[in-house]
This record gives C-alpha cells, sequence and structure tokens, in this order.
C-alpha cells in the first residue's frame, strides 16, 4: 500500500515553491522520490531554496504565460516529462471593497486565478501529449466561506474561481490521463498569515471559529498534495480536499 504514495522516477513542478506551504509540498514530494523543480518569480529566494533542499529552480513569473510555457517546457527539457504540477503562487490583499483600487483587485485575480490557469494550461497540453499526469491547484477554504473579520473580496473570488477551474479542467481531461484536484488549506502558520495574527481581533476570530483552536503548520498541508499527485488518488479527479482544522463546519 505504501508503494502508491511514491513518486519515483516522476517530474514535479511547484510554483511558489520558494517559502510557506509550497516549500513544505516541495520537500514531501521530493521525499516520495520525485524530481522537483521550485518555479519561482524571485530568483535569488528560488534559488536559495532550491540549493538549501537539493531540488531544481526554474525562474517563472504565473502572470506571465509566456513565462509559463518556458519553465514547463525547461521541465520537460530537463527531465523528459512533467508528471506532476503543483499550482501554488498565491497572494491577498486586505482591503474594504468599496476602497479596493482596480489595480489591486486585478494583481490578487491575475496571479490567484489567471495564474493557476495559464499553468494548468501548460502542464494539461504536455500531459495530455504523454497520456498522464496529476494536477493539484492551491485553492483555499476561503473559496467556500467568506473570511471574516478581515476583508478580502479579491482573495476569495480568485479561491473559489480555483476551486470550478479544477473540477471544470477534471472533466475536460478525465478521460486523456490527466486528472486536476485542489486543496483548500485554512489558516496556516506562514508568513502571509502570521501578519495577519498580529492584529489581535483577527487572531481571537480565527482561532475561536476554528474547532481545532490553532492554526495549521505547512507541513500538515503537504501530504494532502503528495496524495493527490500520487497514485494513492487513482480514482480522484475535480476533488477538492479541505483542510483547514474543521473551520467550514461551522
Amino acid at each position: 500500500m505504501t508503494d502508491l504514495f511514491t513518486l519515483n522516477g516522476r517530474n514535479a513542478i511547484v510554483t511558489g515553491g520558494a517559502q510557506g506551504i509550497g516549500e513544505a509540498i516541495v520537500l514531501a514530494l521530493r521525499d516520495a522520490g520525485a524530481r522537483v523543480f521550485i518555479c519561482d518569480v524571485n530568483p535569488d529566494t528560488g534559488r536559495a531554496a532550491a540549493e538549501r533542499h537539493g531540488v531544481e529552480f526554474v525562474a517563472g513569473d504565473v502572470t506571465d504565460p509566456d513565462s509559463v510555457e518556458a519553465a514547463f517546457e525547461h521541465v520537460v527539457d530537463a527531465g523528459g516529462s512533467v508528471d506532476v504540477a503543483v499550482n501554488n503562487a498565491g497572494i491577498v490583499h486586505n482591503h474594504p471593497s468599496e476602497e479596493l483600487d482596480p489595480a489591486d483587485w486585478r494583481r490578487v485575480m491575475a496571479v490567484n486565478l489567471d495564474g493557476v490557469f495559464y499553468c494548468c494550461r501548460a502542464a494539461g497540453k504536455r500531459m495530455l501529449a504523454q497520456g498522464s499526469g496529476s494536477i493539484i491547484n492551491t485553492g483555499s477554504m476561503s473559496g467556500h466561506i467568506a473570511n471574516h473579520p478581515q476583508p478580502q473580496s479579491a482573495y476569495n473570488t480568485a479561491k473559489a474561481g480555483v476551486i470550478h477551474l479544477t473540477k471544470s479542467l477534471a472533466g475536460e481531461w478525465s478521460g486523456r490521463g490527466v486528472r486536476v484536484n485542489s486543496i483548500s488549506p485554512g489558516y496556516v502558520g506562514t508568513d502571509m498569515t502570521k501578519r495577519g495574527l498580529s492584529n489581535e481581533e483577527w487572531r481571537r476570530v480565527w482561532l475561536d471559529d476554528t474547532p481545532m483552536g490553532r492554526v495549521a503548520e505547512p507541513r500538515e498541508i503537504a501530504p494532502a498534495v503528495l496524495f493527490l499527485a500520487s497514485d494513492a488518488s487513482s480514482y480522484c479527479t475535480g476533488t477538492d480536499l479541505v483542510v483547514d482544522g474543521g473551520y467550514t463546519v461551522w
């Protein structure tokens, strides 16, 4: 049974893999036997993380479809295939919607939704050609609920889009060997979340509304991705796996 979770001989790319949840995912895929490529817009951060973890780096800006295509082509050129694509890069703006600058709205959409589509398209073309592959998109519990007390309508909307994009692509590609799933984390102790936790009002509400009463560690999210990347989930496509400490049950 444990062999179902191995990724020996497979090539994986993780966008936003230099820190936070993405970095934990890189480690999980690496330890399962995959050849892992960190794709990050910041070459200094990305290369440092790749060197630290004994994996490879490829530059890529998920908001630029040409850059995305080049990054995925690099993986194929280096490894012969792209077998696992984890589309994880994301940002957030917490600003009242009635005052939200259109440029900030567009930036969140460009990274969190457009970028996921560009990466899915780049991965999908190559996986369809080879007849196999697993795509995992990072959604969020924010795609299911509207967080409070912080305002983040752009983030919530983008993540809801990611979840439905995942289902749409799963339906298109499932008959041709390509599985597309998503994960929806709750609050995780990344730098982005820690900034929010520094606001005492937000911290109190976030923890009180989470049945488990705490935020997750990034390493607690990574196994969900490993499951969806591996043959252990061979009958899963179009699935959104919620890992939120129970937040969405209330």
